[in-house]
């Protein structure tokens, strides 16, 4: 998972040619390719992930966007939302990858995917591409 605490969802029709094109123009260094349906972005400490537009969530709505926060304990985060009424979407769940999320809706319809690191998994036992990159900015 990339350092960043906040990190930008984005959802593309071709999730290769938006890569290419954000480390062309914006400067961007692939940092993670998984599969063709999703790569992990860096530019300096920032991060962005990019997506599948239309890969389904359990539970919820397709989202085109969403946001990812890393938070220190997903299980009590979890149980906050939930019992201050937050549409939960997806249920914690741990993931090969290494992390332990959910994904709940805010009020203004918001997709919203918050996550612990629970593992330091090797990207290529489950599957990704872990790229090098130079973290500084372009």
């Amino acid at each position: 998972m990339p350092e960043a605490v906040v990190i930008p969802v984005l959802a593309y029709a071709d999730v290769g040619e938006a890569v290419s094109w954000l480390e062309e123009k914006f400067g961007f260094a692939e940092r993670l390719r998984i599969g063709d349906h999703r790569a992990q972005l860096v530019i300096g400490s920032g991060a962005v992930v990019v997506t599948q537009r239309n890969a389904p969530v359990s539970n919820g709505p397709v989202p085109g966007h969403s946001i990812m926060v890393r938070v220190p304990d997903v299980d009590r985060h979890h149980a906050r939302a939930a019992q201050g009424g937050a549409r939960i979407l997806q249920p914690l769940t741990d993931f090969p990858y290494g992390e332990r999320q959910y994904t709940a809706e805010d009020l203004g319809g918001h997709v919203w995917t918050f996550s612990q690191t629970i593992a330091d998994a090797d990207p290529v036992r489950w599957g990704g591409v872990l790229r090098p990159h130079d973290p500084s900015p372009a």
